[in-house]
């Protein structure tokens, strides 16, 4: 899809019949599964931020996994709130998974999951590998949860497993999937809610310089997004790119109060999502910093 298609006029659709559906009709009007793509256009069709928030976060995935299978999927990681290898209980046994994770977006409308597991021999220090699991299979268990503050119309569930069936991506599940997702997932919901901004940009005549800027920031995400999610450089473009939108807030804020109908309430309501792990992203700054040369390190 050229920039002309993705910056011009798209009508807004609602998930009326179901995220499923609604995500089918994003990849079929996309046409592409580029992952930038599928988050800007995906804003664009969004009529809340958080569809906008499902196509960024649909998006992420399938830059980390661009073998991933139709339909809507989620990354299930974090057990009790906490995200270290060692921490995790979910346990592959060299054929099934069995355990549990706190968080699966999308709730009973994932199709496929991402399954973190823990695979280390007694003994060794926790070794985790990521899991590709149908939802739909014997011994998966989407148990759904209570209706969030934000971003409410994308449900959530709690995921158990009982000799659960899961094929295994290849690499290191830590390094080489849940810390790049976390930054991929940044990129693409913060390409996504800018993308679902320019539209009511347009549709309500906003000033032309705060288009714009929109643009200018969806510009950015696109440089930012052909850079590989580990560097150390793209960790910091990530962050100066969440500064330039940092910038819009009092404009935008302006901007929503003048606009009819809800979409002030909702953009107070779920804009939080954007910093959600705020003091993970600050700590891979610093190191990226470091890593750069830019920051003097820490005395000892």
């Amino acid at each position: 899809m050229s920039w002309k298609q993705l910056i011009g006029p798209v009508q807004p659709v609602e998930a009326a019949r179901g995220l499923p559906d609604w995500y089918a009709q994003l990849v079929a009007g996309a046409g592409s599964a580029d992952p930038f793509v599928l988050a800007v256009y995906g804003g664009r069709l969004a009529c809340t931020p958080g569809l906008a928030f499902l196509a960024g976060y649909q998006a992420a995935l399938r830059a980390l996994w661009p073998a991933a299978p139709a339909g809507l999927g989620a990354f299930c990681a974090t057990e009790n709130r906490k995200l270290r290898p060692a921490d995790m209980a979910t346990r592959w046994d060299g054929r099934q998974l069995n355990g549990g994770k706190d968080f699966v977006s999308a709730g009973q409308a994932a199709q496929w999951l991402l399954v973190c597991a823990r695979e280390e021999a007694p003994e060794e220090p926790p070794r985790l590998g990521l899991f590709a699991v149908e939802a739909a299979q014997a011994g998966v268990r989407l148990e759904a949860g209570p209706r969030l503050p934000l971003v409410p119309d994308v449900p959530h569930a709690r995921l158990r497993l009982e000799q659960a069936v899961g094929d295994r991506l290849p690499g290191d599940g830590w390094s080489g999937y849940v810390k790049p997702f976390r930054t991929l997932e940044d990129l693409y919901v913060l390409a996504a809610l800018t993308a679902w901004l320019y539209g009511l940009a347009l549709r309500h005549q906003w000033p032309r310089s705060l288009s714009l800027r929109l643009l200018g920031v969806l510009a950015g995400a696109a440089e930012m997004a052909r850079q590989p999610a580990h560097e150390a450089a793209s960790h910091l473009l990530l962050a100066a790119l969440a500064e330039q939108f940092a910038t819009l807030e009092a404009d935008l804020e302006s901007a929503l109060l003048a606009t009819p109908g809800p979409n002030s309430e909702l953009w107070r309501r779920d804009r939080a999502v954007l910093g959600l792990a705020r003091e993970a992203r600050a700590r891979r700054l610093e190191q990226a910093l470091l890593a750069l040369g830019i920051a003097p390190a820490a005395s000892a």
